[in-house]
């Protein structure tokens, strides 16, 4: 399967949210056939045509664009669906943004996806993002696109203006209820051009730490995952046009932030099983995992490994990675053997 990436910035917006900057997160300044038609001939070259394959409009609210421009950036897709290219196409757009009519000439054009913006499930801080919607609307429109017999994905944030962990949790509490396929979530970067790099220079704003948003996107991530629901992406794509020199202002970013939620997890996890085994007089202590997860449970720096053997005083704790390995393994010795 291969998804082919189309970016449509700030398009369909009715406004700009306060931490929005489309443009810079995109690298794409316009929206029209020609500039749909372009992005896709950089990666057929490289597409094996076959019915898994998936055109993916990003960036923008495609469903707030008028009926006739969405109609004329589909035509370039719906030429590789007729030659089967491609499968299906798959969009993001706002929650205010979905009514039937809308959800017939997404149908009618092969969309069997939609992403719809969410952030938070929290009035005050939707309002104090300059969202332009609440709750109730995300509540209507994944109603109507399960009508509609849509795949639905959620995008969700943390660190938000106004958004403590208890607000993040409440949120989480509502998406299990609604049931999406999938989910990205994302902590809160106060990016360069945005309303909210004014809000942050005048000290009204103060963005999470690093270690606080891998915090609360693990829980996120826990949550919905043990709920069945796939986590697709956690952290924002590190392209070049977002890492460009002054871009991001301020917050958490980490190019490999995603690694770091994952990291948090395995500590979370495996840390009580340790403690209890310290407790009993465990000593010589090896934590057997498979090659691939070794980075992660290490952590950052080894942050994890040199957290368990200060929790571990004198006992001796190591990580030890094994190709054929399937799964973690702790293994263990008493002082008196």
């Amino acid at each position: 399967m291969a998804i082919i990436p189309v970016f449509i910035p700030h398009a369909g917006c009715p406004h700009q949210c306060v931490f929005c900057n489309q443009k810079t997160i995109s690298g794409q300044q316009t929206a029209s056939s020609r500039d749909v038609e372009q992005q896709l001939e950089r990666y057929l070259q490289w597409i094996k045509p076959g019915p898994s394959n998936e055109a993916a409009f990003y960036g923008g609210s495609f469903t707030g664009l008028p009926a006739d421009l969405q109609t004329e950036l589909f035509r370039p897709v719906d030429k590789l669906l007729a030659e089967g290219v491609i499968g299906s196409v798959r969009l993001s757009t706002r929650p205010d943004y979905i009514d039937a009519a809308r959800l017939e000439l997404l149908q009618a054009h092969g969309v069997k996806t939609v992403e719809l913006g969410v952030q938070s499930l929290d009035d005050n801080v939707l309002a104090a993002a300059e969202r332009g919607h609440q709750a109730t609307d995300v509540y209507k429109a994944v109603s109507l696109l399960k009508q509609y017999g849509f795949e639905i994905g959620l995008q969700l944030m943390v660190g938000m203006p106004g958004q403590s962990f208890d607000s993040v949790k409440a949120t989480v509490e509502q998406v299990l209820r609604l049931d999406p396929s999938f989910a990205r979530i994302y902590p809160l970067l106060v990016i360069k051009g945005t309303p909210l790099e004014h809000i942050y220079e005048r000290g009204e704003f103060e963005p999470l730490t690093l270690e606080a948003a891998v915090e609360q996107s693990a829980y996120v991530y826990s949550k919905l995952t043990l709920a069945g629901i796939k986590v697709i992406r956690v952290g924002l794509q590190a392209d070049e046009e977002l890492c460009s020199e002054g871009n991001i202002v301020a917050g958490p970013f980490h190019p490999s932030f995603g690694e770091l939620v994952q990291s948090f997890l395995l500590y979370a996890e495996l840390t009580p099983q340790l403690q209890r085994l310290f407790c009993q007089g465990a000593g010589n202590i090896v934590i057997t995992c498979p090659s691939k997860l070794e980075s992660k449970l290490r952590g950052l720096k080894n942050n994890n490994l040199r957290r368990w053997q200060q929790l571990a005083g004198p006992v001796p704790v190591n990580i030890k990675a094994r190709p054929d390995a399937e799964r973690i393994m702790i293994s263990w010795r008493l002082d008196d053997e």
